[in-house]
């Protein structure tokens, strides 16, 4: 067992994890001062390079120093006590060992910004600098602006000069001795703090109270300041709770005196404190009753059953069949016996709707986790699990890497979501698996949750390493929607679209008016077009850093990048031949919404995908006006397609089914069955009766089929035998490496001589490339990939991982390649 402190004589060294892309532990001495104190999990605050100051975290206590370099001294402890627990550092090498990514890049990543001081250069004057005759005048103007305020940023520096790039005078006024650069380190995490009030000692009896109402009947505001304070802490709870207080915002209220305030305290009748509040109003559990039905009662009963011979089991619950109370039973239970829970969502916009719904189960108990919460309110959650005080956290990917104390059960919820998987940057990991991994180490239970399982997890329940359980009816009276396929090629040739509505989804979405009731569009594709066109010579609109066109914005009137951001204003006139003949080709999430607003006035129509959702409250607003009724019809790309659960929803449309389906990608059937079923799921899922309409140009694909007829086994069975006929997972790992660099023929070449290497030992038929990317250039950087496949029984995988780093190190070592990024991407999806 690792011992927490250490305690000698002798020097102490501590192996320390940077938040740097670079594949080692690093070395540091402990300070004579520091050695009694120093814990592994500690932050701490070292130099690293000659002027970076970074956070770290103590990986190990020994008293061996580095032989290739001189030890630095550590600089400060951040922490009285670990911030990051041994289970945590045992992922973070967990996952750089699998993921073939370094430590520090993990360590990066799953600290929370607040946690990780910010180290900002400063310029202050030099105490021995005279002669500013030497200086020019955006230096002289510098200087004299140092010599005021004492120090300042090079922020500051850049707004004094009205310049973005202040870095030329500063190079000169370093140069000219005229001043010093030095680190201010700040740790960022800030609690969020309240101003409270109480009444001094003197007046916690009751005789001196009421002496004092009645001195202070001649000042009327103040004695209602006064009395308003006893509304809240009564006479007779003075002696128990004065000494809590409540807060001045409750004090003043909306029409309190501020200077009356101010007049008794500054007479010494009340007095006040600041005190450090949780973000997230306290973490008081509930425990509501939730009421099953006999079917979920039973799935319960089954997971449970389950467990016991199984760390990992697959729910799975057709849309609309009530997952989440089964869910929610399993938490209560877990949390009353004095574990913790996790409850993981693919998607920000889930959190949304369902986090509202367990509040009003769990009250404040819960722990929030995603990118659209500020920094702080992540510190918070982070504590918060690490002190045990929050013991039900609901969080999207990042969460599963929260400090636990006692974890009890992870429930992955829609399993087979490709937004479990991180792709950039490093480390290249997936939540559900690291759910599975995590569960081995400590001993968890999980449970992965979906209607439409990934054909992987399905594979492994239907053959015992998973247990299984499935709940095949939909809750209460509802039903499975009627599922209509719609030949829109057909409806083209006789004249019956209405711009990109088949007649039968724009009667549907007419009718739900007429009823009150709602629909919901989904296009897997936001933006107005997808791209512009010349009429004339079919020039199209082409991204200027990435190989793709540029997606027509009507709200901004822009063309943009959907890969780097690049924006360019409309041309009036075709830039090739000058023709002013331009015009929008195909259908994006942004036309379908103006669209329907032309067709259907009178409808309120509302659009959610990453364009509208990019506010931190953008999600709740528009869940929340369309569950009060407030919107007829919601339009969205893939973030509407589940999780949501909406009562007055009896239609869905599903625009272009097609593009999902072909799309040149061996998971694309698996994909679309996946993402049509779940936002089919979305219609019917009360006593209203549900109607979807899949429009497409080719009615017989099987996997529309399959769809159509909610099959989930039947395309299972049908696509499982592809899958083994053709090597691909699960009956095989893959490692997708991707070769990135400015000129596409070195990008190439790095990849071939990669792809001969490895293919001479591992065998050509296990390689696959190198071929250009999808995309094939990105931010002006060309792309080439590589994919190997790997059969689970037959290859060590860990020996495999080595040797493809070792065949990566060596292609770089040729000076004409060393500028190409190699980025391995394990279990690639």
């Amino acid at each position: 067992m690792l011992n927490l402190y250490v305690m000698n004589t002798e020097t102490i060294f501590v192996d320390l994890i940077l938040p740097v892309p670079i594949m080692q532990l690093f070395t540091y001495r402990v300070p004579v001062e520091l050695e009694g104190q120093v814990m592994v999990g500690q932050r701490v605050v070292v130099e690293f390079g000659k002027s970076r100051t970074v956070t770290a975290v103590i990986a190990h206590i020994h008293n061996t120093p580095p032989e290739a370099y001189k030890a630095k001294y550590i600089g400060d402890l951040l922490d009285t006590k670990p911030s990051v627990t041994l289970t945590q550092l045992w992922m973070f090498k967990w996952v750089a060992d699998y993921y073939m990514c370094s430590i520090g890049e993990v360590f990066n990543v799953v600290l929370p910004a607040g946690l990780k001081i910010n180290s900002m250069s400063k310029a202050q004057v030099h105490p021995e600098f005279e002669n500013l005759d030497d200086l020019n005048e955006n230096e002289r103007l510098v200087f004299e602006h140092l010599k005021s305020a004492d120090s300042l940023s090079f922020e500051d520096i850049g707004k004094v000069l009205n310049a973005q790039n202040p870095s030329a005078v500063i190079k000169g006024l370093v140069s000219k001795h005229a001043i010093i650069i030095f680190e201010e380190v700040s740790e960022k995490f800030k609690p969020k703090t309240e101003k409270r009030i109480r009444l001094k000692r003197v007046y916690q009896g009751t005789e001196e109270v009421l002496n004092l109402i009645d001195v202070l009947e001649k000042y009327q505001k103040q004695q209602e300041l006064l009395l308003r304070y006893l509304s809240f802490v009564p006479l007779h709870e003075l002696a128990s709770n004065n000494e809590k207080g409540i807060t001045k915002k409750e004090l003043i209220g909306e029409a309190g005196s501020e200077s009356a305030l101010k007049t008794l305290m500054k007479n010494g009748v009340f007095e006040d404190w600041t005190e450090a509040i949780s973000r997230f109003g306290g973490f008081e559990l509930n425990h509501t009753e939730v009421y099953l039905s006999e079917a979920q009662r039973r799935a319960s009963a089954d997971i449970f059953r389950e467990f016991k011979t199984n760390n990992v089991v697959l729910f799975r619950g057709i849309t609309g069949s009530g997952k989440t109370e089964v869910y929610v039973d399993l938490i209560q239970q877990v949390i009353s016996s004095g574990s913790q829970a996790l409850l993981l969502l693919p998607e920000i916009a889930l959190t949304t709707q369902i986090v509202s719904r367990l509040q009003k189960i769990f009250g404040k108990g819960i722990g929030v986790y995603h990118s659209k919460f500020s920094d702080n309110e992540r510190v918070e959650v982070w504590e918060g699990v690490l002190s045990g005080e929050i013991q039900f956290v609901v969080g999207v990917r990042s969460a599963v890497f929260l400090p636990f104390k006692d974890l009890g059960i992870i429930i992955v919820d829609e399993e087979h979501e490709a937004s479990y998987k991180q792709f950039d940057p490093a480390p290249r990991y997936h939540a559900r698996d690291m759910a599975i991994v995590l569960s081995q180490k400590i001993g968890c239970k999980v449970l992965l949750g979906s209607a439409t399982p990934s054909l992987d997890t399905y594979y492994h329940a239907k053959n015992g390493k998973f247990g299984l359980v499935e709940l095949l009816e939909r809750y209460g009276e509802a039903t499975l929607p009627e599922i209509n396929l719609v030949n829109i090629s057909k409806e083209r040739q006789e004249k019956k679209l209405s711009l990109d509505f088949s007649d039968s989804l724009i009667e549907g979405i007419r009718d739900n008016l007429s009823k009150n009731e709602q629909s919901i569009l989904f296009l897997n594709r936001r933006g107005y077009a997808p791209y512009m066109s010349c009429k004339v010579c079919d020039w199209i609109g082409r991204c200027e850093q990435c190989s793709v066109s540029l997606t027509y914005h009507l709200r901004t009137n822009k063309l943009i990048c959907h890969y780097c951001g690049f924006n360019a204003h409309i041309p009036k006139q075709c830039p090739q031949c000058k023709s002013p003949n331009i015009g929008t080709i195909g259908t994006g999430t942004e036309k379908i919404e103006d669209d329907l607003k032309t067709l259907l006035p009178q409808a309120k129509v509302l659009r959610m995908d990453l364009d509208t959702t990019r506010s931190k409250t953008a999600y709740q607003d528009i869940i929340e006006g369309f569950e009060k009724g407030d919107v007829d019809v919601l339009v969205g790309t893939q973030m509407i397609s589940k999780g949501l659960d909406f009562e007055k929803v009896s239609l869905v449309g599903v625009m272009y089914a097609d593009s999902m389906i072909n799309f040149p990608d061996f998971r694309a059937p698996e994909r679309a069955f996946q993402l049509i079923t779940q936002v089919a799921g979305r219609a019917g899922r009360r006593k209203l009766a549900g109607k979807v309409v899949i429009q497409t140009a080719n009615p017989d694909n099987k996997t529309l089929k399959f769809i159509k007829e909610s099959d989930y086994v039947g395309f299972y069975e049908n696509e499982i035998l592809d899958r083994e006929k053709f090597n691909y997972p699960p009956f095989t790992r893959l490692i997708q490496v991707i070769f990135k660099d400015t000129f596409q023929d070195v990008a190439f070449k790095a990849g071939a001589i990669f792809t001969e290497i490895v293919a001479e030992k591992l065998g050509r038929s296990r390689v696959l490339g190198p071929e250009k990317a999808l995309v094939e250039r990105v931010r002006n950087r060309y792309i080439f990939e590589v994919l190997i496949k790997l059969e689970k029984d037959k290859i060590n995988m860990a020996a495999t991982k080595t040797f493809l780093s070792e065949v990566k190190n060596e292609v770089l070592s040729d000076k004409k390649l060393k500028t190409v990024q190699v980025i391995f991407n394990v279990d690639a999806v």
